[in-house]
């Protein structure tokens, strides 16, 4: 299915990176009309989808012909498809033969029914990974999960299989790359689009009224954790920190989710978490479910005195440059590319333990001065590196270089 793209003009981040907007300018000039093509699993819910709404259309709007196709299948191939995911990151799980076959019936379907005719198609994660033994074509794999330490049994039974069929292979860190792709991979961060509803700038008016229909009080500190009902994300740790902070002091937790469609796990955790918090009228559950979107996103994590992260796997977690782009520090665990973004004591702390991450907020709770610093450095980090634009610039080297 292909996906209806909004419209993205390159020229409008001149107001936050016109050198870099220029840089994309002239490397596009060589790819005018080329052909691109991005397969993911789902169209909305994840880091990803929201990926793929800015650079897409400004891919087109830089002269390239590019399109966005999701797979279509039915819940019994996501179910598997999240093992797999579980996999990656390292869980003992063991796939039946019949997933497998599932698995590959449903990449050749999809391989037959999308529009892949392209000069380059990129494929985002496990997913659609089998999808280039069934269309030939110049294929680039983007990884978005942390793969430092996978179940082999399952890594190997997947990516062997087609790994061959790919020009380059991109993962967010150096530290996820193994086997088959050591020779094809390219270290390759992701990026927020600082227009976004999520993350531009909003007037006092509207963060004032979404905090009210949320029942957000303005006026005590606000501790906000961004994570999907994901047993990676660790959320019930999250509020083991805020009730050791509640004793001290008077404050409110926000968790903020999307039920993705292609997590039908993230359902039943969702549940869990909810009788795991109880009936506590500080612990807001502020889902898509409540009518949340980008826009109260934004106001959550703007009005928020400190962010935090508790995940114990993180392919990169881009909600921690959401946070530090309006200038508020986080506190998070240091796994994956959380900690190439959060620079311990620079724009946040990075620990461990849940008495630590505690701590760390109490601190940045009670320090006001503190408090400022960490939010002014979290900024300039994500302007320096975690950019749609610098994201953009590495794609169009990257398709370069297989075209060529």
């Amino acid at each position: 299915m292909r996906v209806k793209l909004p419209i993205r003009k390159i020229n409008d981040y001149n107001t936050v990176a016109k050198e870099e907007v220029e840089e994309l300018i002239e490397l596009s000039k060589e790819l005018k009309g080329l052909k691109v093509v991005h397969v993911n699993a789902t169209s909305y819910g994840g880091g990803v989808a929201e990926l793929l709404y800015t650079l897409v259309p400004l891919m087109n709007d830089l002269g390239l012909n590019a399109s966005w196709e999701v797979l279509e299948a039915p819940n019994e191939f996501f179910n598997v498809t999240k093992k797999f995911h579980n996999a990656f990151q390292g869980a003992d799980i063991d796939i039946s033969d019949n997933e497998f076959k599932l698995f590959e019936k449903v990449n050749k379907d999809n391989a037959e029914k999308l529009n892949l005719d392209a000069d380059i198609v990129i494929i985002h994660d496990p997913q659609p990974f089998f999808m280039p033994l069934f269309k030939d074509g110049k294929y680039i794999w983007r990884c978005h999960i942390d793969t430092s330490n996978p179940n082999f049994n399952v890594w190997n039974k997947i990516t062997f299989k087609a790994a061959d069929k790919y020009s380059k292979a991109l993962f967010h860190l150096n530290e996820y790359v193994q086997e088959p792709f050591k020779q094809i991979a390219v270290e390759f961060p992701p990026s927020i689009d600082p227009l976004s509803d999520k993350n531009k700038q909003l007037s006092k008016k509207v963060i004032e009224e979404i905090a009210l229909k949320y029942n957000i009080d303005l006026n005590r500190p606000i501790i906000t954790v961004v994570a999907r009902f994901d047993p990676w994300k660790d959320l019930k740790s999250a509020i083991d920190v805020y009730r050791i902070l509640k004793e001290k002091v008077d404050i409110q937790l926000l968790i903020v989710s999307a039920m993705a469609k292609d997590d039908p796990e993230g359902w039943i955790l969702f549940e869990d978490i909810l009788r795991y918090a109880g009936t506590d009228p500080d612990i807001h559950f502020l889902t898509d479910l409540k009518g949340v979107g980008h826009i109260e996103v934004n106001a959550f994590q703007t009005i928020s005195t400190v962010g935090l992260h508790t995940a114990t796997k993180e392919g990169f977690g881009l909600v921690i440059s959401e946070m530090l782009w309006k200038q508020n520090p986080v506190v998070a665990r240091p796994v994956g590319g959380v900690k190439v973004q959060v620079i311990d004591g620079f724009n946040g702390f990075l620990r461990n333990d849940i008495k630590e991450l505690a701590d760390a907020i109490y601190e940045i709770i009670t320090n006001e001065s503190l408090r400022r610093q960490l939010g002014k450095n979290a900024r300039k980090v994500v302007k320096e590196k975690f950019l749609t634009t610098s994201h953009l610039k590495r794609y169009l080297k990257v398709i370069k270089e297989v075209i060529s």
